[in-house]
């Protein structure tokens, strides 16, 4: 069987418009990762391996993906983390507080002690 030029051309056309389809579905998997990856995510790697293997389940995961990425805030995340750091100061300035006032409360304890036991001497 002889096949003409336009066959060819078709066939290269067909070829060429599988390995774009192909592409352009590895490369919409594969935008939850890069805005992970764009918002140092600290599951990026997770969101990577879950967005191919959304490839493999209809797509099923990939609105999820985009959710878990979109959701990290790093500005947000840095406050918390300096909330945390104030948080941790108060909490350490209130146990020194409180340090101080069981060393007061025991020298109080140990003065009324010393005036017991003068009572009961005389």
């Amino acid at each position: 069987m002889q096949y003409t030029t336009f066959e060819y051309v078709t066939f290269g056309i067909w070829v060429a418009v599988v390995i774009i389809l192909v592409y352009g579905i590895i490369a919409i998997h594969d935008i939850p990762a890069k805005i992970a990856e764009k918002r140092n995510h600290p599951h990026q790697d997770a969101i990577a391996a879950t967005g191919w293997v959304s490839l493999f389940l209809m797509h099923a995961l990939w609105p999820f993906l985009w959710i878990w990425a979109m959701t990290y805030d790093p500005d947000k995340e840095a406050k918390k983390v300096s909330d945390t750091n104030l948080l941790k100061e108060e909490v350490q300035t209130l146990k020194d507080r409180i340090l101080v006032l069981e060393t007061k409360e025991s020298v109080f304890e140990t003065k009324e002690e010393v005036s017991e036991t003068k009572e009961k001497e005389e």
